[in-house]
């Protein structure tokens, strides 16, 4: 193992390499990792830094902005099968179809979608920005594409919008019930409850703290609490514990598990930087229209 990731560090010194791994990857290549966090503040990141070649440690679809928002960059994906249910869960030309039922209506798309769905949306979100995009649109009415879930969340904080929802959701997420929190609560009573708004609208309510991966960290950071349960997935719980050994933090349900995002393994780092795989494109066109809408995401999230 040290051999392998001193021959990391080799190789992203010579290729001028970054690498970037989300918060739910494994321990190992978050260790490895320039840089840690959700998929938009890493596409971010990857675009302002000087450097050739992007190893994105995630799954499909984050690679895909990364390379929408570095085009002249090489931006590799260590395991080309890590996709995204919840993004294949939604397709452009469904897309259309609700544009076409709604029109005049814009289009928010989660930023965990396509991109193709990006390109025929108006304006692209996380969900630690949703609130503040959607609030920021025109007219009351506003279409939210794929995860039904955030969607919901949205709208009890926007209660002069109305949301047109997909019903899509995030598989691991949604793993959890209502009762997973009583059961939780009782076994560590007094720790605070943490959850991801990609949770089901009655686990999330439970919650002493709704926010992304991002959110969830900080909040657990500057809390004077010493116990918290944690409603996202395991991943976090490597940020967590290094950067608070003092606090004691427990996941909430065992299904909390991305299957894609542990795809990706120390060893798949070392080949995507040893044999330059697996190389991300962008068709030019769909690019062009993805990056308006992610564009658009920072000018009304400022």
């Amino acid at each position: 193992m040290t051999d392998l990731k001193a021959e990391i560090m080799r190789l992203k010194k010579e290729r001028n390499a970054i690498i970037l791994a989300h918060n739910y990857q494994l321990d190992e290549v978050q260790e490895v990792a320039d840089y840690v966090g959700d998929s938009f503040y890493l596409s971010k990141v990857a675009a302002e830094i000087d450097c050739e070649v992007i190893v994105f440690s995630g799954v499909r679809f984050m690679a895909e902005t990364a390379k929408i928002l570095s085009p002249e960059k090489i931006v590799l994906l260590p395991e080309i099968d890590a996709g995204c249910p919840l993004a294949d869960m939604i397709t452009d030309e469904d897309v259309r179809n609700i544009k076409n039922q709604h029109p005049g209506v814009p289009v928010v798309c989660y930023i965990n979608s396509s991109t193709e769905v990006k390109a025929e949306s108006d304006v692209c979100c996380t969900s630690s920005n949703a609130v503040k995009v959607i609030s920021s649109l025109p007219g009351r009415k506003v279409i939210f594409v794929p995860d039904g879930h955030l969607g919901d969340y949205v709208a009890k904080q926007l209660p002069d919008k109305e949301l047109i929802l997909w019903a899509g959701c995030c598989v691991t997420h949604a793993k959890v019930k209502p009762e997973d929190v009583l059961k939780a609560k009782d076994k560590y009573p007094g720790a605070k409850v943490l959850i991801h708004p990609e949770c089901s609208p009655s686990v999330v309510e439970q919650a002493d703290f709704v926010g992304s991966t991002s959110e969830i960290i900080r909040y657990a950071e500057k809390s004077d609490a010493k116990v918290f349960i944690i409603g996202t997935e395991v991943g976090v719980l490597c940020n967590l514990r290094a950067s608070q050994p003092d606090k004691q933090f427990f996941l909430l349900h065992p299904g909390l598990v991305c299957p894609n995002m542990k795809k990706t393994r120390l060893q798949s780092v070392y080949e995507a930087l040893a044999k330059n795989q697996y190389e991300i494109q962008v068709d030019v066109d769909l690019a062009a229209g993805a990056r308006r809408s992610l564009t658009r995401m920072l000018e009304l999230a400022q």
